[in-house]
């Protein structure tokens, strides 16, 4: 049953996102990973399945250790989905620039 492995609701949550923010610069193991939150380890670890899950994060395996991997394709289909939408504010926001500049307060 997967009901939460949207990838948009994976990184809704910010403990996930700081995994994800953790994991960018290096790979690195799950135990690593539980060593930066104030949580449980098995909270961590369940953080690691849906960003997993969600394909986020890659998984693997050396020696007894898995190693978790960014993704970076998946995160660019999340870059590319909200590219409109960043374009949009940009647009609404040099307009609304443009009127605050062109603004004479009466006197």
């Amino acid at each position: 049953m997967n009901l939460r492995r949207d990838v948009f609701q994976a990184i809704a949550d910010p403990t996930r996102r700081a995994i994800l923010l953790l994991v960018a610069t290096q790979s690195m193991s799950a135990g690593a990973i539980a060593a930066n939150f104030d949580t449980a380890r098995p909270t961590v670890s369940k953080h690691l399945q849906i960003l997993t899950e969600c394909e986020l994060l890659s998984q693997e395996l050396n020696g007894r250790e898995v190693y978790y991997h960014l993704n970076p394709n998946k995160m660019k289909e999340v870059s590319d989905f909200l590219e409109p939408f960043r374009a949009l504010w940009d647009d609404r926001f040099n307009k609304l620039e443009k009127v605050m500049k062109s603004y004479k307060p009466k006197k």
